[in-house]
């Protein structure tokens, strides 16, 4: 008889914490309902101090603020975070909560170095390529052009680093590189110049950086032949040696006789009849 008084107190114990339990539960349930706890603003700061460029309020309000749902409590951060880095020129983003009823997310900007591909894809500093409207990258300057196989594009971001410091010699600067599907590079210089640079095959005399290299030794000799001629292409596949055609150069009658370059004709006058 003992027994099933202290069996039917324990029973009594647990049911009466459990109703505790459930009467705690509802009042924290009711009280996260309240009004104060609506969403009342969501604050979007740089991650790093920094001015944002091109994530502003009115990016905010019309692409974003829609999709938040819940309040202060109830709010998935996580959603909130994957909604915001979809959002064009967001690289990333953190959120977290401030009491009572406002978010606070900090967001990386991406930074546009150039454009990737034909499909109006940017390429960032950082590798990584993304879409957003062009007219604000390209507002302040001309972008290089870039191209590549999918997942290449830190390899031709690294790879444009390297050729800007080996043609810094002769003062040209890269302003596209493109890697074709064989992996063969191509880069055009900002004096028009295309060069064909192939693979790369070793780290010996028949490197990628060695067949620069090679053309920037005597690059000064063929301007120099060329006198003001523009060379157009110059193809550097060669292992001891190079092809370039050039708008300065003729075919001469005699083909047994060297290639000379085109004299330029002087400037023709104009009578004006009035």
């Amino acid at each position: 008889m003992w027994h099933d008084a202290r069996a039917l107190n324990a029973t009594s114990g647990a049911i009466t914490a459990l109703v505790a339990l459930a009467c705690i539960a509802s009042g924290v349930w009711w009280i996260s309902q309240r009004p104060m706890f609506t969403l009342r603003a969501v604050r979007v700061e740089s991650m790093y101090g920094l001015d944002l460029q091109h994530v502003n309020e009115l990016t905010v309000r019309n692409g974003v603020l829609g999709k938040i749902k819940g309040n202060f409590f109830t709010t998935d951060l996580e959603q909130v975070r994957g909604t915001f880095e979809a959002v064009p020129w967001v690289r990333k983003a953190s959120v977290r909560r401030e009491w009572p009823n406002q978010l606070i997310v900090q967001v990386e900007e991406h930074e546009a170095l150039g454009t990737w591909g034909e499909d109006g894809r940017l390429l960032s500093v950082k590798g990584d390529s993304f879409t957003a409207n062009l007219a604000e990258a390209d507002e302040d300057h001309e972008l290089p052009a870039f191209d590549g196989p999918a997942g290449s594009e830190k390899e031709v971001l690294a790879r444009f680093a390297e050729l800007r410091g080996l043609f810094a010699p002769i003062r040209l600067v890269p302003t596209s590189l493109s890697l074709s599907k064989r992996y063969a590079w191509t880069v055009r210089l900002d004096n028009g110049m295309s060069v064909e640079l192939g693979r790369e095959r070793d780290q010996g005399r028949d490197s990628m950086k060695a067949r620069v290299e090679r053309l920037v030794s005597i690059y000064p000799q063929l301007v120099a032949r060329l006198q003001e001629g523009h060379i157009d292409t110059i193809d550097m596949r060669y292992p001891n040696g190079l092809a370039l055609s050039s708008s300065a150069l003729s075919i001469p009658a005699d083909a047994t006789k060297p290639v000379k370059a085109a004299k330029k004709k002087a400037p023709t006058k104009t009578t004006k009849h009035t």
